[in-house]
């Protein structure tokens, strides 16, 4: 089964330090799919929660309409059901709960046929943190390149 990525979230690496990473499945409709497929897709401003029956939502995956839809196109920005098992969501629910984190998707892709949304369990990243990473990029840039000062 091959893998093709549609889009990933490269503002949650900066913005969050991740930790647990999970694969679910995202309930979507045919004309949405059929713009995934053309490969656009924005996942940068989405947020995840956990309701109170147990279900898991994706809000703000801004998904463009069908350039070839017809009047029963899909909404751009309505919020989607995740599938995860059970045992996979009280997990999520505790370790969010226990230690303060959020739920950010990272990537959205195709795994055979069926679209699949990576989420990762992340801790807000301070100002200082986002500073000391910068640091340590452009340090590992300039000894790839070979400069040495």
């Amino acid at each position: 089964m091959g893998i093709k990525v549609i889009a990933k979230n490269k503002r949650a690496h900066f913005d969050y330090q991740l930790e647990d990473k999970l694969e679910a499945g995202i309930v979507l409709v045919g004309t949405e799919v059929k713009s995934l497929r053309n490969g656009k897709v924005s996942i940068a401003e989405s947020h995840i929660t956990i309701d109170s029956n147990g279900e898991v939502w994706a809000f703000n995956i801004k998904i463009p309409q069908y350039e070839f839809g017809n009047i029963n196109n899909h909404v751009e920005d309505r919020k989607r059901k995740l599938l995860l098992n059970a045992k996979e969501i009280t997990k999520l629910f505790h370790k969010m709960k226990a230690q303060n984190l959020t739920i950010v998707p990272t990537m959205i892709y195709f795994k055979g046929s069926n679209v699949k949304l990576e989420i990762a369990l992340g801790r807000g990243k301070k100002l200082h943190d986002k500073r000391a990473d910068e640091q340590k990029k452009t340090v590992q840039r300039k000894l790839q390149k070979g400069i040495y000062e």
